[in-house]
């Protein structure tokens, strides 16, 4: 039997502390992520939304939000950013759209083969690009159609043909360590 995205909303009323996506018409429960993924993802939230924001750019969002994809799933990526021409006014309910970029941030539950097929589910559906960011190797893994580059501390991320003059150094992205 094939869920749909009602049946994932009567699940959440029921689970309301449980995060939940809808994939080939499953219901998958997202566990916690780790504390030092969660600190990665937010940070890279804050430097995009930063930049994006006084621009008047489209909108970034974080781990909970969700999207109606075309193809019936709900999904929600870690980090999105959404161009101002494509949603003008936020919503209440899901985006019913591809988000421009989507990023996921690997925690120690993950599953890099798992989290690069769900960038690759995105950008087969339109999203224009994907990154995967591993905390524990320190590098991310930026994907566009028929593309993937691998940065490391001492690149910088640039995305111009999405968000061009914006650029973040990797190694900025990392929790710091006080001693």
């Amino acid at each position: 039997m094939s869920l749909t995205v009602k049946d994932l909303e009567k699940m959440q009323a029921n689970y309301p502390d449980y995060r939940m996506e809808l994939v080939d018409g499953n219901i998958v429960i997202m566990s916690p992520s780790g504390y030092e993924s969660e600190e990665v993802g937010t940070e890279f939230s804050r430097l995009l939304g930063n930049w994006v924001r006084p621009r008047q750019l489209g909108r970034v969002a974080g781990s909970s939000a969700g999207f109606k994809l075309p193809n019936t799933d709900l999904r929600a990526p870690d980090v999105s950013f959404v161009r101002a021409d494509r949603l003008k006014r936020s919503t209440e309910d899901y985006a019913e759209l591809v988000p421009d970029l989507v990023v996921e941030v690997k925690s120690k539950t993950d599953s890099l083969d798992k989290l690069r097929q769900k960038i690759q589910e995105f950008i087969s559906l339109g999203t224009q690009i994907g990154i995967l960011i591993d905390p524990k190797t320190r590098t991310l893994e930026v994907y566009r159609s028929g593309e993937k580059i691998i940065l490391r501390d001492g690149d910088v991320l640039t995305l111009p043909d999405l968000l061009p003059g914006w650029e973040v150094v990797v190694a900025e992205i990392w929790s710091p360590v006080f001693e």
